[in-house]
């Protein structure tokens, strides 16, 4: 039998290690030498490099729609800190420098967190759902990325059944579970964020076209029920570069010049089971 550890003792055990570590992570950024990207400007640069758009509000049995209007509430919170963020050659993003500690008195409000593998409620829930959009448009783009963590890639149905790689899966928590990537390029690239009704916009843009075009790719995609009774979604994704003259969009037969596996998806399936698609189970 697995031991227990210090922060899955007790709620108080559990806020020491959470204090503990929101402490060492502000001390860490505090003695580095990263330089944090700040600036936002309402004008958007010229080139659109990656957009993504998706519905914040998941809707199905055993979904608290309250939770989701709170969720959408927090995002637009949230992208109201960082629209039209410019992120300069050698600077970082970083989700929690931007956004700030998720609680009441900051505005935000209580949603779905994930935490030890269960959904439960929590101040500044669903903000997952942000980061996990803006590492989709930056995955489309040559900027680094420097820190990202993984959730469950199954939270909910896909929507209308239509499965988008990478739709799901990263995690953010205040602040020691940040998502960052570092503009190691030569130009000004410039992050907007909004929403429009309940539906989140992403852009990533820049001063210039980059030499290279992007795609994800999911291979060997479906779900699997395993010994101990649990559902998990089971695939690859593969991120593909393309030099941009090959017109990716024109010419999906184009070979890629690089292929690398970003993601054995092996997540546990946190919504009714019998939402899983049938033909779809392994």
């Amino acid at each position: 039998m697995r031991k227990r550890l210090f922060c899955e003792i007790s709620p108080l055990t559990y806020a020491i290690s959470l204090h503990k570590e929101i402490l060492r992570r502000h001390l860490k950024d505090l003695l580095s030498r990263l330089h944090f990207a700040r600036t936002r400007q309402e004008e958007r640069l010229p080139v659109l490099v990656a957009s993504h758009h998706n519905n914040m509000i998941k809707r199905g049995p055993g979904i608290n729609a309250e939770h989701q209007r709170n969720k959408a509430d927090n995002i637009r919170l949230a992208c109201s800190k960082m629209n039209g963020l410019l992120v300069r050659p050698g600077e970082t993003f970083s989700f929690w420098q931007l956004v700030g500690k998720t609680s009441r008195r900051n505005g935000f409000a209580e949603g779905r967190v994930l935490i030890n593998g269960r959904l439960v409620a929590g101040v500044g829930g669903g903000l997952c759902n942000l980061a996990n959009t803006i590492n989709l448009v930056v995955m489309h783009s040559p900027l680094t990325i420097t820190e990202v963590h993984h959730h469950s890639d199954a939270l909910a149905p896909d929507p209308d059944g239509i499965r988008v790689p990478y739709s799901a899966g990263t995690s953010v928590n205040y602040n020691y579970i940040d998502y960052r990537f570092l503009n190691a390029t030569d130009q000004t690239v410039q992050l907007c964020l909004w929403c429009e009704s309940d539906d989140l916009h992403a852009e990533l843009r820049s001063e210039r076209p980059f030499p290279y075009t992007y795609r994800l790719v999911e291979e060997n995609h479906h779900f699997h029920q395993e010994h101990n009774g649990k559902f998990y979604r089971i695939s690859q994704i593969y991120r593909e570069t393309f030099q941009r003259e090959s017109s990716l969009e024109a010419n999906t037969a184009t070979p890629p010049l690089h292929r690398e596996l970003l993601w054995d998806n092996h997540s546990e399936v946190l919504f009714d089971y019998t939402l899983i698609p049938k033909e779809q189970i392994r």
